[in-house]
């Protein structure tokens, strides 16, 4: 899971790695970044969601499926193919890790024509509380969204 971020002044690749808890040769490889000064004020980089804080994970055993997985986590298995980066008819092998959503937040994937009053009205919350509980949120389809419950 990736997120858009802002290089914010005073930022550098090693701050920025250290604040999303990457080395800064895999954040230099998933921005297809070979010079360490393009990171600079102003740019828009890629950067991994800090999982830790709103996902588990869950270690794939022999026969599971992503229905029989959601059911054991009372998760809909198509949130939790989409969080996973699945489709819904994808294999999932043994060993692999998955991510598994906590219990105490909301998650919402973005479409197309969403606004920041939609998601609101969709989490029942205020628009200060998303904010709040968003690092970046920049509406395009396919972000993933979270209200802490």
């Amino acid at each position: 899971m990736y997120d858009r971020y802002l290089i914010q002044p005073g930022e550098d690749i090693n701050s920025i790695a250290k604040k999303f808890n990457i080395d800064e040769f895999t954040l230099m490889d998933i921005n297809n970044i070979s010079n360490r000064e393009s990171f600079i004020e102003g740019r828009e980089i890629i950067v991994p969601k800090n999982k830790d804080k709103y996902f588990s994970y869950y270690k794939i055993e022999k026969g599971d499926t992503l229905y029989a997985i959601g059911r054991k986590y009372n998760i809909n298995p198509k949130l939790l193919a989409l969080l996973n980066g699945l489709n819904m008819n994808d294999y999932i092998y043994p060993d692999e890790e998955i991510l598994i959503p906590k219990d105490n937040y909301s998650y919402y994937v973005t479409a197309e024509g969403d606004t920041i009053s939609t998601v609101a009205n969709k989490f029942k919350t205020s628009v200060s509380d998303m904010v709040d509980n968003n690092e970046t949120i920049y509406l395009l389809p396919e972000q993933l969204l979270v209200k802490k419950n």
